[in-house]
């Protein structure tokens, strides 16, 4: 009897131990991104506000790789243009990942405001 109490205690920790590692995945993996518009993060594409090049670059390089088991690493991200703060605008940006090779992650705006714009990359 308590063999089998035993049993369930420890069969109930291991299910919690890889609920909570999978909840910590997929916090921490998530690619969606949402920032502020103002004068330091806004430029103009095609006569649209938009969220400069860089700023989408370095979120999604450090997004990109968060947990070893969770993407491949990638460096050296850019983005040829800003990304418009319109919802649906898309853009490629480029990585290198550690073989040397080029990845393409496409963008996408999912939301926008006066004020902000949430993005998401694929990864």
């Amino acid at each position: 009897m308590q063999r089998s109490k035993f049993l369930i205690g420890v069969g109930g920790g291991v299910t919690a131990v890889l609920a909570l590692a999978g909840l910590g995945t997929y916090l921490l993996a998530g690619t969606e991104s949402t920032t502020g518009l103002d004068d330091h993060t806004t430029t103009s594409v095609d006569g649209h506000r938009a969220l400069v090049a860089n700023i989408v670059a370095g979120r999604t390089e450090s997004k990109y790789h968060p947990l070893p088991w969770v993407g491949d690493k990638v460096s050296d991200v850019t983005c040829p243009t800003g990304l418009k703060a319109v919802t649906g605008a898309t853009l490629t940006c480029t990585g290198k990942k550690s073989d040397g090779s080029t990845v393409k992650i496409p963008v996408r705006v999912t939301k926008a405001d006066a004020t902000s714009v949430t993005w998401k990359f694929e990864r």
